[in-house]
């Protein structure tokens, strides 16, 4: 496919082309590392969850994006993830490594919060993984559970929002750049919590 028929894409296409092996990378790691064989692996996971949703949750009170997205700041699942880690007596405490900053740019926020809405599409078959350690909705995998609407029709409502944002070819070229650093985050913290 030439440049030019892809810039002719919505912005989320773009960026899903963009970020097509960078998240396939992605998922064959996390997915080599077993995190459902056991609660201890899954611990683990949750430990990554944490990580880059703490790192993404300033983004969902942005006021500039909530203007395109008013449910915004309900999508967000830091707290979920933090009531999965209590349910399971794991420390609170923050990850070992440094903070990255999403940035200030609404392009490259929008970017970083692609990676993080996609997340929950995924999380439908994760929840079915989760439900053989006994976890649930309820208790240890809350923040996989999806939007009482549909995953499918609350990541329908991203994307519109995504792609009526009305950005010019230097704002797409910062969200992708964006989401392709919010994967980089999310492999990097996958290798921390699944080292050993």
């Amino acid at each position: 496919m030439n440049q030019a028929a892809i810039l002719d894409f919505p912005l989320s296409r773009r960026l899903k082309t963009a970020t097509a092996e960078a998240h396939a990378g992605l998922d064959a790691r996390i997915m080599k590392a077993s995190p459902f064989a056991s609660r201890e692996r899954y611990g683990r996971f949750l430990q990554m969850q944490h990580g880059f949703h703490r790192d993404v949750a300033d983004i969902y009170a942005d006021e500039r994006i909530a203007v395109l997205l008013p449910d915004l700041r309900s999508r967000c699942r830091l707290a979920d993830i933090e009531a999965d880690r209590a349910d399971l007596g794991l420390d609170l405490g923050m990850n070992a490594s440094s903070r990255p900053s999403p940035g200030e740019g609404l392009g490259e926020r929008l970017g970083w919060l692609y990676v993080a809405e996609g997340s929950n599409l995924g999380a439908a078959f994760l929840i079915k993984e989760a439900a053989k350690l006994g976890l649930n909705a309820d208790f240890g995998a809350r923040h996989l559970a999806g939007h009482p609407d549909g995953r499918g029709l609350q990541w329908r409502r991203f994307q519109e929002a995504m792609d009526g944002a009305g950005f010019g070819e230097a704002e797409e070229a910062h969200a992708i750049a964006g989401a392709c650093a919010a994967f980089a985050r999310v492999r990097l913290l996958a290798d921390q919590a699944f080292s050993s």
